[in-house]
């Protein structure tokens, strides 16, 4: 899955000003932006970004083990989800096909997601199915 304008996410916690962008022209020459979301380029985007993402997972009930900050986890009964993330990529593994859906659609309230399909690539690793559809 892809998180689309996933800095745009992110809730600022301190107060941001920048210039105004080229082609916006304003009476007052001092005229700043007051940002009230992260943009990319900020220095605190990236963070924003994963603690929003942290809280939404958190929710649901995921837990992210200490053996890797990227890869969350929620088990409840016979099910597991994983969801492996970089930046606004993430890979979901899953032994429950229902399970899988209500997640993606409990993402897709809380962000716009693009739902990628099977995973082919990721990092540059290929990754291969076999026969069965199941990973090689």
């Amino acid at each position: 899955m892809d998180v689309n304008s996933v800095f745009l996410y992110g809730d600022l916690l301190e107060e941001v000003f920048m210039k105004m962008p080229l082609g916006f022209f304003s009476p007052n020459p001092n005229t700043v932006c007051h940002l009230q979301k992260s943009l990319y380029g900020l220095r605190e985007a990236p963070w924003q970004w994963f603690a929003k993402l942290y809280s939404k997972l958190y929710e649901y009930g995921f837990v992210q083990p200490y053996v890797d900050y990227s890869l969350f986890v929620y088990r409840k009964g016979d099910t597991l989800l994983a969801a492996l993330v970089y930046v606004d990529d993430i890979v979901l593994a899953s032994n429950d096909t229902q399970a899988t859906k209500d997640f993606k659609s409990y993402l897709h309230t809380c962000f716009s997601i693009k739902d990628l399909g099977p995973v082919k690539y990721f990092l540059d690793i290929e990754l291969a199915r076999g026969p069965e559809g199941n990973l090689s």
